[in-house]
């Protein structure tokens, strides 16, 4: 079974997803991603599916999934790389991923993940 590299970057874990992700590797993903969570003590969580051409609806509820999971363990997610045919069928098919922020790049994804951490520190 393929296992996705989950990446710690400071507070932050990193997640590229290279390959289309069947179910039970996406399964894989996120009770991985909760252990290193639990474990690390990340405060963020940054995903880029920017390789992924498909997202079926158990794909997408399972990214709405993994941001529950990391906001119960005080950390933030946010979805990188979107394609738009991605968006699109996301969207046919129903699914608003409630929690889960997105950014187009890297680059806006970490810092939406800094500000994140910046206001909580502020609080």
């Amino acid at each position: 079974m393929d296992r996705i590299p989950i990446l710690q970057l400071g507070r932050f874990l990193l997640v590229t997803i290279q390959v289309d992700l069947q179910d039970q590797t996406a399964l894989t993903l996120q009770e991985d991603l909760a252990s290193r969570i639990e474990r690390t003590g990340a405060r963020g969580v940054l995903i880029d599916i920017s390789a992924l051409e498909i997202v079926d609806s158990f794909i997408g509820r399972m990214l709405a999934s993994i941001s529950g999971i990391a906001r119960v363990l005080d950390a933030t997610t946010v979805v990188v790389g979107m394609q738009p045919a991605v968006a699109i069928t996301l969207v046919e098919l129903g699914l608003s991923l409630p929690g889960v922020r997105t950014a187009l790049n890297m680059e806006h994804g970490m810092k939406l993940l800094e500000n994140a951490l910046a206001e909580e520190l502020d609080q």
